[in-house]
């Protein structure tokens, strides 16, 4: 069970996530471990696909994808489709790396969050094994889907 209140002893990363972002919840954070996790496994420049769409709480996790992969609407290097799914794609020259948010896990947040919590949720992702919180599929991408770019 959830109890009260602001979390005041953030990591470090967390406090400047916190400041990108402008505030702290449960799906920025999610969006940061998926960057994260996909720069572990991919090399190079990325490319990334997010299939949250554009309406929050959920697109948040578009922030921690941008925050933590370096792949921005800026550098055009990141896609955004209105399909409402906790789900980002991740690409390099020869990979495609999918990671999505487990349905357990998204259904806890979204039953829990509210301002009181979505601090102290957001340091719960934060500490989870990745295994407990993502679907991860690697695919090997082929030659001629390599030059495809993404529009």
């Amino acid at each position: 069970m959830l109890h009260c209140c602001n979390v005041v002893n953030l990591p470090e990363e967390l406090r400047l996530l916190k400041k990108f972002h402008g505030h702290l919840g449960p799906y920025v954070v999610v969006g940061y471990r998926m960057g994260g996790l996909a720069r572990q496994k991919l090399v190079g420049r990325l490319k990334a696909v997010s299939f949250t769409g554009t309406k929050p709480p959920l697109s948040c996790i578009i922030d921690g994808v941008q925050y933590s992969s370096s792949c921005t609407l800026g550098k055009g290097n990141i896609t955004v489709l209105e399909a409402g799914d906790a789900k980002v794609q991740f690409l390099d020259d020869k990979h495609l790396v999918e990671i999505s948010l487990l349905d357990k896990v998204k259904e806890g947040i979204d039953r829990s969050m509210s301002h009181d919590t979505e601090e102290l949720l957001a340091l719960t992702i934060f500490n989870e094994p990745e295994a407990d919180l993502f679907h991860v599929t690697t695919i090997e991408r082929s030659p001629i889907e390599t030059r495809v770019k993404l529009k």
